[in-house]
């Protein structure tokens, strides 16, 4: 599992059967120490995703993954997200053709003692 941030939605009007039930969602993969990316590490930003810096860190797309929803996140929340065959485990996913599948909306994050995100 990794810990991810929501940047966007991905609107497709034909998918896979198994997909036509789930939100698509871009996500961009965070550290642990700044969940929000803000090059700080205290996490103290807004959870709305505009924090300054919030489109460089992902301007080429390299760091872009899409997954499907299966925890009701937005766009700027801070979501734990499964990959590969893991993405498939589950009540409403066994049929759905994804190697990436976000399981949690995150409240908090602690490292080493510190607490570098808390949702607002």
């Amino acid at each position: 599992m990794q810990l991810a941030r929501v940047r966007g939605n991905v609107v497709a009007s034909i998918k896979a059967p198994g997909l036509a039930a789930h939100k698509l969602l871009v996500l961009e993969a965070v550290a642990a120490a700044d969940p929000m990316g803000e090059g700080n590490g205290n996490g103290s930003g807004n959870a709305d995703g505009n924090g300054d810096g919030d489109r460089a860190s992902a301007a080429d797309g390299a760091a872009l993954f899409v997954a499907i929803d299966l925890a009701g996140a937005g766009v700027g929340e801070v979501v734990l997200v499964t990959r590969g065959s893991a993405a498939r485990i589950g009540s409403d996913s066994d049929a759905v053709p994804t190697d990436a599948a976000v399981i949690a909306i995150v409240d908090s994050v602690q490292l080493d003692g510190s607490q570098t995100f808390i949702k607002r």
